[in-house]
């Protein structure tokens, strides 16, 4: 069982920066058995891909869309994985979710994650 909280999310400006942490709560494995994700639900639309690192952090994937302006990184001493948002824009408002699957990683399909965060809210205004 997997508990996974993020925080971080913010109202800004477009072209500021913020950063999310998504801490995790693990009873059995440890957080290096997972592989984590970021993805983001825009209002109205369908949830899609952000950014996925794989059990150490010696890989990552990016959506085009955020491809650098997006960093993911992870600090497994300390069960957390980040995202640091920089060059922020409107269309980036969304709910981010931080997502954990089990195994080395990454991995980008949304079926293949097996917890879910509850999600934070970034609103970029113009």
């Amino acid at each position: 069982q997997v508990e996974l909280a993020e925080s971080g999310g913010g109202v800004v400006q477009a072209g500021d920066s913020l950063r999310l942490s998504c801490e995790a709560s693990l009873r059995a494995r440890t957080f290096s058995s997972y592989a984590m994700d970021w993805f983001r639900q825009a209002p109205g639309k369908a949830r899609e891909f952000v950014a996925a690192i794989s059990y150490n952090g010696g890989n990552v994937e990016y959506a085009d869309s955020v491809k650098g302006r997006f960093t993911i990184s992870r600090d497994n001493g300390m069960n957390t994985v980040y995202l640091q948002m920089n060059s922020l824009e409107p269309e980036d408002t969304a709910v981010y979710y931080c997502a954990a699957a089990l195994g080395t990683g990454p991995v980008r399909y949304e079926n293949s994650m097996d917890y879910w965060g509850r999600g934070t809210l970034v609103t970029v205004s113009p």
